[in-house]
């Protein structure tokens, strides 16, 4: 593990391996920088491959008030210390790399799969979905927290969230719950960003095919306002590509 102090103070963990083009992978939700696995080892093929700890999570600390430019700047110091080419981001993660381009992150090139935004046919969000689950954490009610963002913004029914809690990964998952306000931070409105606009370097957008429709409605949406995008669409699960797959069409893109 090695870390770059952010703007703030804050340090940043991150991990590479591999070699060649140095590539930056940015994790959501419950991610950390172990959280790629077999994706960076795919990816390590052809690239050095760079994953962080986000601001609060793992081996990075964090530093008093939250807000989404620490997290941009937070991007910008691995990119810049280890020298990175290329930036992927996974789902609010993609939705965090997007708003770090759109601010001037220099990077060649860059891609994002599946940010969550809430685009026609995706399921809406109670308006109340926000102020509670500050509230929660606030008051450090983390089971809580986990469960409220399982139901209310991924979806799930109440009985798999029950049969989550039972299941050895609930206490990674309540480990990091006082940073899902961060992601809800970063999707804003949860609409695409009028910034999106702004990005002014190519870049991919994938989906799976194992999605649900409005992520990969979200993905082509995201695409559409970014000047230089591309949709592309890829066979997997839900919310996931196998390694392979994902490190075929990284490294086609991020190599033209």
């Amino acid at each position: 593990m090695e870390t770059v102090t952010s703007k703030d103070g804050t340090s940043i963990a991150y991990e590479r391996i591999g070699q060649g083009p140095v590539l930056a992978l940015v994790g959501g939700a419950f991610m950390t920088r172990h959280s790629f696995g077999a994706h960076a080892q795919a990816l390590a093929a052809e690239f050095e491959v760079v994953t962080y700890d986000r601001r609060g999570r793992g081996g990075s600390t964090i530093t008093p008030p939250y807000a989404v430019e620490r997290e941009i700047e937070d991007l910008a110091a691995v990119v810049d210390a280890v020298g990175a080419s290329f930036v992927h981001g996974m789902s609010s993660g993609a939705a965090l790399a997007f708003l770090a381009a759109a601010a001037g992150l220099p990077v060649r090139r860059l891609s994002g799969m599946e940010p969550p935004y809430r685009v026609a046919g995706a399921p809406p969000v109670d308006p109340t979905y926000g102020p509670i689950l500050e509230s929660l954490t606030e008051a450090g009610r983390y089971d809580e927290v986990v469960a409220h963002f399982m139901i209310n913004a991924v979806g799930q029914p109440p009985e798999a969230v029950d049969q989550l809690k039972a299941s050895p990964m609930w206490p990674d998952l309540v480990a990091l719950a006082p940073t899902l306000v961060h992601d809800n931070a970063v999707m804003g409105d949860a609409l695409p960003p009028a910034s999106l606009s702004r990005i002014p370097v190519p870049t991919l957008v994938i989906s799976s095919t194992g999605s649900a429709p409005f992520l990969q409605s979200a993905s082509a949406a995201a695409a559409s306002l970014i000047p230089d995008a591309v949709h592309v669409q890829r066979d997997g699960a839900f919310h996931d590509l196998p390694p392979e797959t994902l490190a075929a069409a990284l490294t086609e893109f991020f190599k033209q």
